[in-house]
């Protein structure tokens, strides 16, 4: 996977505004060392395939790990396994299989996920069931101060006994529920409180307590490795925005109730990926899997839909918005191959860049730190600042083939050499200056984690034979349209060669006459109008610069 590119000097950066959710502000960002990020984000709990929903946290979450990279910190990036939970026992019970052997399965599934989505790895990916030492050392010091309490092998936290909850979420005492997970204990001191430690129930995995045999609840788990790797002041915590309640609001109030100078500088959350307008989750059986999206769409077209929309935005999940989402990618990869072609014979070194093209690099440079910099504004990057750039290289790439065509005839009629060393050093400015837009756009791409870990070569064949498996045609049978098309053409039957096109655009193939033949490539599909739809078109600003997606749930 491609490693953002080296970052610039610190003295031209601009502060980092973050958005955090316990203050609901977006705050100028300043890490408790300077110089250095420490960085949670709760990880899945494996005992399925992970479905878009996870591609969208992951995804954001790394787009501000590569961000904070190039700036020049140092990020001690942390993203936990929960491998021991009820939903993992209850699977494994059904599949016949160990709770260890499921849990590290689908864990290898997830790496490979994230690998297909170019996500850096963290720095570390820590088990629960590496860190039940630190778990019970962790509960011990909630009951020594007062906040827990042990009932027949199990462990609860005591909300009544901590006057802050609700300090994250902003709940009210009445829109409290219990449980999330499990079902009411009627044991409990109070419905709202919440297993630190649950015992034993037979044939499970269990670990020795000082409360007997057991494994740890849910939340503990990460209040006790946040502390663990990071310490118990660290500078973000992120997740999805569910988990802001109960996981989130319940880690701060046993991370204060063991250390009361416990504290996370800036709480981060994305938001849903929704579809049909309702969150994506696997409870719910309305997901689908990284690996369903990835079978028709290439990874990255996956990656580029997922931060087109801004992070704390929920984005609906629809066939028109990822594959609009590939034909830009298209596009962009298109743009930069052919970049890449003419230059490969000109390279030259030395020379500097002429001031129009260094202008646009440097607006662009400015334009990527100014958005991405005020709380990740990725869509303004992609809509606006990439586009003006590809527009650029597009223009230079049609007026360096003019050029060149003109410094061959004037070569052949053997006219003035005074006129041919200006052709000349036109030619050089016009590759000098494509150089650097390449360059430029090549390495906030890197940074955005959109850069194919193959050649553009590679992809843009890739992008094809996907386009092609949607389509449900084979290279074969789309030559034989082509050439029915084309003696359509010759024949002067005109409907029906129109009628091969749009038949072909209604699958997401555009044809293109050149003068050596016919060319194709993918295209959005000329989708027919329909009613109800909810597709990832169209998004407006709020006042704190999130967009808004179209049918998204109050």
């Amino acid at each position: 996977m491609a490693e953002p590119p080296p970052p610039n000097p610190p003295s031209s950066l601009p502060q980092i505004k973050l958005f955090n959710s316990k203050t609901m502000t977006k705050e100028t960002f300043k890490p408790r060392v300077e110089g250095k990020v420490s960085m949670y984000v709760c990880g899945v709990t494996p005992y399925d395939f992970s479905h878009a929903g996870h591609a969208r946290a992951y995804v954001a979450f790394d787009v501000l790990y590569r961000y904070l990279k190039f700036l020049g910190y140092e990020v001690e990036y942390v993203r936990n396994f929960t491998d021991i939970d009820d939903k993992i026992i209850h699977r494994a019970n059904e599949a016949g299989e160990t709770v260890e052997s499921l849990s590290s399965r689908f864990i290898n599934e997830f790496l490979l996920d994230m690998a297909e989505l170019q996500c850096l790895p963290p720095t570390r990916e820590p088990r629960v069931t590496e860190h039940i030492e630190h778990i019970i050392e962790f509960i011990t010091k909630i009951m020594e101060n007062g906040h827990a309490y042990a009932i027949e092998g199990d462990v609860y936290f005591s909300v009544d006994s901590f006057p802050e909850y609700f300090l994250l979420s902003g709940r009210k005492l009445d829109q409290n529920r219990a449980g999330e997970r499990v079902a009411v204990d009627t044991r409990k001191r109070n419905p709202a409180d919440f297993a630190l430690w649950k015992s034993a129930k037979e044939g499970e995995r269990f670990w020795e307590s000082p409360w007997g045999r057991g494994r740890p609840g849910w939340h503990i788990e990460c209040s006790a490795m946040s502390a663990h790797y990071l310490g118990h002041v660290f500078d973000i915590h992120g997740g999805g925005k569910d988990l802001i309640f109960p996981h989130h609001e319940n880690e701060l109030a046993q991370s204060r109730a063991a250390y009361p100078e416990s504290e996370v500088i800036c709480w981060m959350h994305n938001g849903f990926v929704n579809k049909d307008g309702q969150k994506m989750s696997k409870s719910d059986k309305n997901f689908f899997t990284i690996r369903d999206v990835i079978s028709l769409y290439h990874p990255m077209a996956l990656r580029f839909f997922l931060i087109h929309t801004h992070y704390r935005s929920d984005v609906n999940h629809s066939d028109k918005g990822i594959k609009n989402a590939s034909e830009r990618l298209y596009y962009i990869y298109q743009t930069l191959y052919e970049c890449e072609e003419v230059l490969s014979k000109y390279r030259h070194e030395g020379i500097s860049v002429p001031a129009k093209e260094l202008n646009l690099v440097k607006e662009h440079h400015l334009a990527f730190l100014e958005y991405m910099s005020d709380d990740l504004k990725t869509t303004k990057v992609l809509d606006e600042s990439f586009m003006k750039l590809l527009k650029a290289i597009n223009s230079s790439l049609d007026d360096l083939k003019k050029l060149q065509q003109k410094l061959e005839q004037q070569q052949k009629k053997q006219q003035q050499q005074q006129q041919q060393l200006q052709l000349q050093k036109q030619l050089e400015d016009y590759i000098q200056g494509l150089i650097a837009l390449e360059t430029e756009i090549k390495d906030k791409l890197s940074i955005l984690g959109l850069m194919p870990p193959s050649s553009l070569a590679e992809v843009l064949k890739q992008l094809k034979e996907k386009a092609l498996k949607r389509a449900r045609l084979t290279e074969e049978q789309l030559q034989e349209q082509i050439e029915q098309r084309t003696a359509a053409r010759k024949n002067k039957q005109f409907e029906v060669s129109d009628g091969i096109r749009k038949h072909l655009a209604a699958l997401g193939i555009s044809l293109m006459d050149e003068p050596t033949g016919t060319i194709w490539r993918p295209c959005e599909p000329e989708w027919p109008e329909q009613s109800g739809s909810v597709t990832n078109d169209g998004v407006a600003e709020t006042n704190d610069g999130v967009a808004e997606t179209s049918g998204s749930p109050a």
